[in-house]
């Protein structure tokens, strides 16, 4: 039997020896957050066979307005916590917020979609294909998903990125770069185009990507706790979990941070997901343009992917991973709705794709509302 209570001050789901479910109220400072039944359903079906120590921290955006719901499982018991001030790695969100910074480069007039990527660089690409930055952002650009000079077995495996640096990269493209297809052709999703885009928006800016990040976007849409270094988190870095449920490092990158190197809360990320319902905002605008039909349910913007929905409508969307986390956010911009989740579950949890699940299921329940 399972019993439901939605509840001014919150909720707590907590998992029975005998596998029911019980639900009492916790003290959540949020007094005006409400969980649906349905809601409730969704978070305990979804959550219940993750390690303990498990953490989620969500945003529900209705029509424009944020409720962050936090839960936490400790000894077979998931409860609300409040952890929207909390910091997770994103994984590969980050993509999202490299394509912005290309996109602010656009407007700019400080280069061109369709330029090409080698009339920026200061060494030769060895190939003879043009790969512009669209197709960087995009997954279109012909790059595998990985550079072949970075060998995932012959790598820390709790931390693979941390010692990938520039001088590596420039010797991977000035010498071992093969394209697994002509630019602009097929969808291909790529870490390592992304970082190459982060990487080269850094060398023409003479800035690093962190610094980047800042300036044109998190200190314009107020994100205080974000950044893409472990050093500069401010608050409370919840600890990343490996499939077995135990505390594992966290990723640190080097050249290829355009990729997924950020840390971030669901409060900073529910501040740029609102920033993206500002139709006036040219640059979020460029990001949610299809710039490539992949199948007849997918195109992709500039880092955002866009889904159609069986209700006609479509969803923006990125999740990522790493080996302590995962994350999703869906945003509907037509409605003004969205969901975000940060979670420290393992991308490798055999369980990871019930973050998606969680977070398509939860943005329908906006629709229903």
């Amino acid at each position: 039997m399972k019993k439901y209570l939605t509840a001014l001050i919150g909720l707590i789901l907590s998992s029975c020896s005998n596998g029911q479910t019980t639900v009492a109220e916790n003290g959540i400072k949020n007094p005006n957050n409400r969980i649906t039944k349905e809601q409730s359903e969704l978070l305990f079906e979804n959550t219940k066979l993750f390690p303990n120590n498990t953490q989620l921290s969500l945003a529900l955006i209705k029509n424009g307005k944020v409720d962050f719901i936090g839960i936490e499982r400790i000894n077979d018991t998931i409860k609300l916590i409040e952890n929207y001030k909390d910091v997770f790695e994103i994984g590969s969100i980050t993509k999202v917020f490299t394509a912005t910074l290309l996109s602010n480069f656009v407007n700019d007039q400080e280069l061109k979609l369709d330029d090409n990527i080698q009339d920026y660089l200061d060494f030769k690409v060895n190939s003879d294909n043009v790969i512009t930055f669209k197709e960087l952002a995009n997954h279109t650009s012909g790059l595998p998903r990985l550079p072949s000079n970075l060998n995932l077995l012959f790598v820390d495996q709790d931390n693979p990125y941390k010692d990938y640096d520039k001088e590596k990269l420039i010797d991977y493209l000035t010498k071992e770069v093969k394209l697994n297809q002509e630019p602009g052709i097929r969808y291909e999703y790529s870490n390592l185009g992304a970082g190459v885009l982060g990487f080269e928006l850094a060398t023409i800016a003479k800035s690093t990507y962190e610094l980047l990040l800042q300036e044109k976007i998190f200190t314009k849409y107020k994100m205080v706790n974000s950044t893409s270094k472990r050093e500069n988190v401010k608050t409370e870095l919840v600890k990343g979990l490996n499939p077995n449920g135990k505390p594992t490092s966290n990723w640190d990158f080097d050249v290829l941070a355009g990729g997924g190197a950020i840390f971030s809360t669901v409060e900073d990320l529910s501040k740029f997901a609102l920033a993206q319902f500002d139709i006036a905002n040219k640059e979020l605008a460029l990001t949610q343009k299809p710039t490539f039909k992949v199948n007849d349910n997918m195109s992709i913007g500039l880092g955002w992917h866009i889904l159609k929905r069986k209700n006609g409508g479509e969803l923006i969307w990125h999740n990522g991973g790493t080996g302590g986390y995962t994350s999703s956010m869906a945003l509907d911009l037509e409605n003004k709705n969205g969901i975000v989740i940060l979670s420290n579950v393992s991308a490798f949890n055999e369980k990871t794709g019930n973050i998606d699940q969680l977070c398509f299921g939860l943005i329908k329940t906006l629709d229903e509302d």
